[in-house]
Formats: structure tokens, C-alpha cells, sequence
């Protein structure tokens, strides 16, 4: 099997004679070549190469959540299809939540034990995947999560501080989380966002929308949250928002995504956050997010900059992905 590597070499959890561990174990078992990325967007365009050449039949991304996506929409460039190459992941960012939630380990060696493990089972698995789309911007891709508003402009802060210098790290999440939530006092009480279903009334003052792909996904490190505890990669995608963010409301919101659920039964969806300031649908197939103004949005963690109108299609089975 042709593979190729997709390295990030500024991943934040692995060092150089780690990289040389995992490449010396994958050419065991691979005829692989090895591309380090030079600039952002540099894992797209390597992935999307790989797919049109056809000669490679996997390609295995090393580094974070950020070069994960950029090598998913290397791939489908062109769309879904049976001569897309597979996709790897092997961890090496700071956060990897789309590989937390295939199951793999959060050590990067280990995870490379469980990818040659599959390999020789010819373990595979079909995913689900969301597609936002802008007029007049390209496509994107995104694996687990997509965000218009609040939790956008968060992740937006921490990307600024980043470029600054600071270390991405747990606390700083935190820190700019409660900065934006003072400095965003207007919009937290009448939000810009509307979510438009087809068939349906338009559900207006959102300050913020999540839109899961998968569940739970992971933050501040391995902590699960379950803003939409029924999504899943074989179903098309869920909707989480909040039309208004008091303190004493936030405050209980933030604690029922954080807590543990309980397993359903009966074949019964688990119960997700409630509250009449909470907004939640399930397995939707297509849906518009409109905001008043721009709005920041962000695509697995990665911020965009602002949107003023987003839609999004949930595509069943649009990569096969080894696990």
C-alpha cells in the first residue's frame, strides 16, 4: 500500500525524534513518502495532489485538529468518491479531538501501534462529515464542529493571543472565554443569529450556534461535552444555540454539557442541555445560519474570520477513514 505522510512539524506533542520513530514504524508496513508542511494550507494542497494523482491509497495526518482538516479537504477537493484515498490520523496537536472521538490513543506512538493494527485487519470505517458553505468563498470541510457566533469569537481570541506568542494551552481557552463573555455584554442579551430549516419558521436571536458532527467531542484536554449528545458520524449533523447568555443561565448550561450522561435505553436519544433560552435540533440534512452583522465563525477549532450567511449539508459515508 502507497501512503503518504502529512506532517505538521510545529505540532505541539511531538518531537523530531518522535516523528522518526513513527516514520521508521509506518515504512515497515508502507511504501510511504514523507511531506512536511511549509505554510497554512500547505496539508490541503498535499492531500489534494495525493488524491489526484491516484496512485496513493492512504494518507495519514500527524499533527492537530487544524492539519486534520486542512488534509480532509485536501481530499474531497473533488468530492466523495470510491478513488478518494483513506484517511490516518495520527495525533500530535495539542487538543486532537476528531481523533478522540474514533476511539484512537492520544499518544501519538500508540496511535500509530493502533493504525498499523487496522491496517494489518483492514479495519475501516465510512464517516459523516459537515460542509459549510459561503457564497463567494471556497467550501470547507469540518469533521467534528462548526461555530457562528460566541464559541467562534473564543476560539478567534485565542488564535490572536497564539500568534502573540502564547503557548495554547487550557487556561488560556478559559481566560478568553470569560474576557469575550464580559465584552460581549450586548450580544449575549439579543443575538444576531437566526437558523433557517427548510419548511420551517426561521428561529431568530441566537448569540451563538453550534453545529455537531459527531458526539462527544473534547476540550480542555479529554474532558467530553455534549451540546448535541445525539450527533453521530453516521447521521447528518445537530444544532446547539443559545438565544441568551445571563450569567446565572450560562452558568447552568456550561454545567449540563460538562456533565456525564448517563447510556440511553430503549434505543432513546440521550437528553442534551434544556432551558427556554436553548435552541436543539437533530440529524438535519441542510440548514442556513444568517446573522445581522458578521459574525466570527470557525471550522474544528480554526477561526475564518466573520460570516454573515453560512449554510451547511451533513454527507453520510464521505470518507473512509482507518481505525
Amino acid at each position: 500500500m502507497r501512503a503518504l505522510l502529512v506532517v505538521n512539524p510545529k505540532a505541539t506533542t511531538t518531537s523530531g525524534r518522535t516523528r522518526d520513530v513513527l516514520i521508521h514504524a509506518l515504512r515497515s508496513d508502507l511504501k510511504l513518502d514523507v511531506a512536511q508542511t511549509q505554510y497554512r494550507g500547505h496539508a490541503r494542497d498535499l492531500a489534494q495532489q495525493a488524491a489526484e494523482d491516484g496512485t496513493v491509497d492512504l494518507v495519514v495526518a500527524l499533527g492537530g485538529d487544524g492539519t486534520v482538516n486542512e488534509v480532509v479537504n485536501g481530499l474531497l477537493a473533488h468530492g466523495p468518491g470510491e478513488r478518494v484515498p483513506r484517511l490516518a490520523v495520527v495525533p500530535g496537536g495539542s487538543t486532537n479531538v476528531f481523533a478522540r472521538a474514533l476511539g484512537l490513543p492520544n499518544d501519538p506512538v500508540e496511535a500509530t501501534g493502533a493504525l498499523l493494527d487496522a491496517l494489518a485487519d483492514r479495519r475501516e470505517r465510512a464517516i459523516g462529515l459537515g460542509k459549510a458553505l459561503t457564497d463567494g468563498l471556497p467550501d470547507r470541510w469540518f469533521t467534528f464542529t462548526a461555530g457562528l457566533g460566541f464559541d467562534a469569537g473564543v476560539v478567534g481570541r485565542v488564535e490572536r493571543q497564539r500568534r502573540a506568542g502564547r503557548k495554547s494551552t487550557h487556561a488560556l481557552y478559559v481566560v478568553e472565554a470569560l474576557r469575550h463573555y464580559v465584552t460581549e455584554r450586548e450580544h449575549r442579551r439579543s443575538g444576531p443569529i437566526s437558523l433557517e430549516i427548510h419548511g420551517q419558521e426561521p428561529v431568530p436571536g441566537m448569540v451563538m450556534a453550534i453545529v455537531s458532527n459527531t458526539s462527544p467531542w473534547t476540550f480542555l484536554g479529554s474532558r467530553p461535552v455534549f451540546p448535541s449528545p445525539s450527533a453521530s458520524f453516521e447521521t447528518d449533523l445537530d444544532i446547539f444555540g443559545i438565544t441568551r447568555m445571563t450569567a446565572f443561565r450560562t452558568a447552568r448550561t456550561v454545567r449540563q454539557i460538562l456533565r456525564p450522561l448517563p447510556a440511553a435505553e430503549g434505543g432513546e436519544r440521550p437528553a442534551g442541555p434544556a432551558g427556554k433560552h436553548l435552541v436543539s435540533y437533530h440529524d438535519v440534512r441542510h440548514f442556513t445560519l444568517v446573522s445581522e452583522e458578521p459574525a466570527p465563525f470557525q471550522v474544528d477549532g480554526d477561526h475564518l474570520g466573520d460570516r454573515s450567511r453560512v449554510s451547511f449539508t451533513g454527507v453520510r459515508r464521505a470518507l473512509r477513514v482507518i481505525v
